[in-house]
């Protein structure tokens, strides 16, 4: 057996000590976590039901784990430009993204997309689901579904319908809904919810699927009118506004979640903390009392399960891109 000359074995043992010295900072670092602000990006502009909701959380997070949780706005590409960004960001649990169903939605819609949702992230929980409902413009001489649609054939050239984003659901809810019904409105992108309202109020375009929290206080001040909700049941916030399928356009179900996740590789002791302080938020009764004004529904997870949703919405959106036609380049 070749014995090892000295300097060789004071080198590997210097190589041992630092490796053990960097495994002990860094299990000591994920006990500290978090000991510097965090930023939570949101890819739409602020006002709008994702801004809303990562706020919320991200006031929770703050009050829970002692750090800063900030929101980082960064509109643009239909989330597109936030997740790229958050993909690329360090994977230490310092750059989070608050993830929309729109990312799901663009794995199918955009041919040249950069970013994988299971391959480059890794999921957190899940932050709620909210209904979108159809709104309309006070001008627009409709008070329910069939009435609107009778309208929308008869202005149909002249007509147009907002959304938060290419790729949104919402985005996606008014091509079903033009499937469906075979109108062939234009469809207006925004970059995000709140500019879209501001317009759809202003009376530049007609009508809207919004997610229930952005544009419900609109709709309770007169600003705008609700003809019903995208979902298959009602909404205990809004008993009286009607499903679109008990309107006559059965199937039709859609809604809108939301979720915290991270760059690929982040420290799984991280993850599991930031899971447990996003899982306890939703017992707090103001956080209950914050989602119910949104009608919003918060759902407990594991990151497992929020990755294993993650996947099924991929994979259940892509025939609905298919059939709607929508193309984005």
């Amino acid at each position: 057996m070749t014995s090892l000359h000295t300097p060789t074995r004071r080198r590997i043992a210097t190589l041992v000590g630092a490796c053990l010295a960097c495994t002990a900072w860094g299990a000591a670092a994920q006990d500290n976590y978090p000991s510097k602000p965090v930023r939570i990006v949101v890819g739409f502009s602020a006002g709008g039901t994702t801004d809303i909701v990562a706020r919320i959380m991200a006031r929770e997070l703050t009050e829970t784990l002692g750090q800063s949780f900030v929101v980082d706005n960064r509109p643009g590409g239909g989330s597109n430009i936030a997740t790229d960004f958050v993909a690329a960001a360090p994977h230490d649990g310092y750059t989070l993204l608050f993830v929309a169903v729109t990312s799901a939605i663009n794995q199918s819609l955009y041919p040249n997309i950069k970013f994988d949702l299971n391959r480059d992230f890794d999921a957190i929980a899940l932050g709620a689901k909210v209904p979108n409902i159809l709104v309309v413009n006070p001008s627009v001489p409709a008070n329910n579904v069939k009435e609107f649609i009778e309208w929308a054939r008869a202005n149909d050239s002249k007509i147009a319908y907002a959304s938060s984003g290419s790729g949104t659901s919402i985005h996606m809810a008014g091509e079903l809904f033009k499937v469906r019904t075979g109108l062939k409105t234009q469809h207006i992108p925004y970059k995000g919810s709140a500019p879209a309202v501001t317009d759809l109020i202003g009376g530049q375009v007609q009508f809207m699927f919004d997610n229930m929290p952005a544009s419900w206080p609109h709709v309770q001040s007169g600003k705008l009118k609700a003809l019903a909700i995208t979902t298959k049941t009602r909404s205990p916030s809004a008993p009286n506004l009607p499903t679109l399928e008990e309107s006559g356009l059965a199937p039709f179900d859609v809604s809108s979640w939301f979720g915290l996740i991270a760059p690929k590789g982040t420290p799984k002791d991280v993850i599991d903390k930031l899971n447990k302080a996003m899982n306890a938020a939703f017992d707090k009764p103001e956080v209950k009392t914050a989602y119910a004004k949104l009608g919003a529904v918060a759902e407990k997870s594991n990151p497992q399960d929020f990755s294993n949703f993650i996947r099924s919405e991929i994979q259940n959106w892509a025939p609905v891109v298919k059939a709607s036609g929508a193309k984005v380049d």
